[in-house]
C-alpha cells in the first residue's frame, strides 16, 4: 500500500484497522460521519484555500482518524480516497444510534431540496446525480432525507436501479463548468466526469486518471474504438462517443465538451502533454 491517496494515516498514526498493513508509531480509532451538505470540498491540507483534490456528496460517508482546527482528516466510504473535510460539513459525532443505510440516490443531474413537501417552500441546494438519500418521512411526491429537506420522489432512485450508458450520462454534463477537484453538476474534472458517470451504471470507478487505466482492458487504437471506451493522457481522461468523438470535461474549453478525437490529440500534444497513453474498454 504506497498510494498515500487511498491510506487513512499521517504524522506516524493510522486507522486501528491498518496495523500490520501500514508502519505507523500509532494505531487510532476511527469515526464514522456523513455528509450533510450538497456538496463537502475534500482538501490536501486543512486550510479552507488547500487544494481540493476531490468532492464528497451528500449523503456519503467518511471515516474520521481525528479532527483539529474546524477540520477532519477523512477518508471516503466510496472511492476510499483520503484528504481533509470541514467539519462543519459532517453530521454531529457521538450518536449512540448508527445511521440507516442510503436507500435511494439522486438519480438526475441535479435538483432542489425543499425545507417544507411544497415546491413554494425554500429551496436548499441544489443536489447533484448520485447524492446519497436515506429517506426519513414521505408525504405525496416529496421524499424527506435524513439530515436534509424534502426532495421530489421522482427524482430520486433505489440504489440497484443504474443507468446502462455510461456515455448518454456524460452527456448530459455538456456544458458544465471545468473545476479541478470537482465531483458534482456545477463542476467537476476530468475523472471526476467519468467517476460520475460510471458511478451511476453501478460500476466501480477510482477517483483519478491513473488510478482509472487499472478499469477495463487495453485496446489497440488500430483495431477500431467504441463508444464508451476510455482514451488516457498524462493526467487525463475522457470518453469515446464513438470512433472519433471525445466526451471531456477539459482545462482548454474549461467545460465539458465534445470534440473530434483527432483534433484533440493533435492540441494536446501541442499543448506539451503528449500522445495518448492508454486505451481501455470497460466490460
Amino acid at each position: 500500500m504506497t498510494d498515500q491517496r487511498g491510506i487513512l494515516a499521517r504524522d506516524g498514526v493510522a486507522a486501528a484497522r491498518l496495523e500490520g498493513i501500514v508502519a505507523a508509531r500509532h494505531y487510532a480509532p476511527t469515526t464514522r460521519r456523513r455528509v450533510v451538505t450538497p456538496v463537502a470540498p475534500l482538501r490536501r491540507a486543512p486550510r479552507i484555500e488547500a487544494e481540493q483534490v476531490s468532492q464528497l456528496l451528500f449523503g456519503e460517508t467518511v471515516e474520521i482518524l481525528d479532527e483539529a482546527e474546524g477540520f477532519a482528516f477523512a477518508q471516503s466510504g466510496r472511492d476510499g480516497y483520503v484528504g481533509y473535510v470541514d467539519a462543519e460539513c459532517l453530521d454531529l459525532p457521538g450518536d449512540p444510534v448508527a445511521p440507516a443505510p442510503a436507500a435511494l440516490r439522486v438519480a438526475v443531474l441535479r435538483t432542489y431540496a425543499f425545507t417544507e413537501p411544497s415546491i413554494k417552500s425554500l429551496p436548499e441546494g441544489l443536489y447533484s446525480l448520485n447524492a446519497l438519500i436515506t429517506p426519513e418521512d414521505r408525504e405525496g411526491r416529496f421524499v424527506k432525507a435524513r439530515d436534509g429537506g424534502w426532495f421530489i420522489g421522482d427524482h430520486l432512485a433505489p440504489l440497484d436501479q443504474f443507468e446502462t450508458d455510461p456515455v448518454a450520462v456524460a452527456e448530459r454534463f455538456v456544458g458544465t463548468p471545468y473545476l479541478w477537484g470537482g465531483n458534482e453538476s456545477l463542476g467537476l474534472d476530468c475523472s471526476g466526469l467519468v467517476q460520475q458517470s460510471l458511478r451511476a451504471c453501478g460500476m466501480a470507478c477510482p477517483r483519478d486518471s491513473d488510478q482509472q487505466m487499472a478499469l477495463g482492458t487495453a485496446i489497440d487504437p488500430l483495431q477500431g474504438l467504441l463508444r464508451g471506451d476510455l482514451v488516457f493522457w498524462r493526467g487525463h481522461v475522457g470518453f469515446l462517443t464513438g470512433s472519433n468523438g471525445l466526451l471531456h470535461a477539459n482545462g482548454h474549453h474549461m467545460a465539458v465538451v465534445i470534440e473530434p478525437l483527432d483534433a484533440a490529440i493533435a492540441r494536446i500534444e501541442a499543448a506539451g502533454s503528449g500522445q495518448p497513453t492508454a486505451y481501455r474498454r470497460l466490460a
